[in-house]
């Protein structure tokens, strides 16, 4: 359990916001660098499309989530228009030292309680109920949006394309569906690059997409 772990998510993600659900109902609790990332900036980087992007999918995503929370007694409530914008929240994060109290405050607004779908009267009233004057001077920071891109970039350097993503001992965990395979990973000490993983790693392309 001494293994540094790092969880990449944004705001913009409801796989993010069940997984942060999940990881309260952990037994044993984890101590777990947060790292917020602008999911678009991966998207960008591996040259693929988020699943709120494909129309069919957007639909057959949200259904899943809301199944999925329903199932678990999750609060949960996609916001009246998404996708939306993360780039403020995830600033405000930052502002804010990206901590856990923050991260959860902001994660249960977006996603548990339906906030209002003008961006800026949502904004006003998360920032108000954190206690947060000045919201414009620190949204407008340089070093807060210097923070969120170095952040991306070290996601990216760590090989990270979605959210959420764990990184331990440079193994990615991506998804909410991986999260149990994270957790056998720290208990069991499971050997990821030995056996026929180890062949996983170094499986020939049969074909390419052009």
């Amino acid at each position: 359990m001494s293994k540094r772990i790092k969880w990449y998510f944004d705001f913009i993600s409801p796989f993010s916001y069940l997984q942060l659900k999940k990881l309260e109902q952990v037994k044993h609790p984890l101590e777990i660098e947060m790292i917020p990332v602008l999911f678009a900036g991966l998207l960008k980087k591996w040259g693929h499309k988020g699943p709120a992007e494909l129309e069919p999918k957007r639909l057959d995503t949200y259904k899943f989530c809301q199944w999925y929370a329903d199932t678990h007694d999750i609060p949960f409530q996609v916001p009246q228009a998404h996708p939306f914008n993360p780039l403020s929240y995830l600033r405000l994060c930052i502002a804010l030292g990206s901590t856990p109290g923050n991260i959860h405050d902001i994660f249960n607004f977006l996603w548990g309680e339906c906030p209002p779908a003008h961006q800026a009267e949502a904004i006003q009233g998360l920032a108000k109920r954190l206690g947060v004057t000045h919201l414009d001077q620190l949204l407008s920071d340089p070093k807060v949006k210097t923070e969120l891109i170095s952040n991306t970039e070290s996601a990216i350097k760590d090989g990270v394309y979605g959210v959420p993503t764990f990184v331990i001992n440079k193994q990615r965990f991506w998804g909410l569906d991986q999260m149990d395979m994270m957790l056998d990973f720290l208990e069991r000490g499971m050997m990821i690059d030995a056996g026929e993983y180890a062949r996983l790693t170094k499986l020939p392309y049969g074909i390419r997409r052009s």
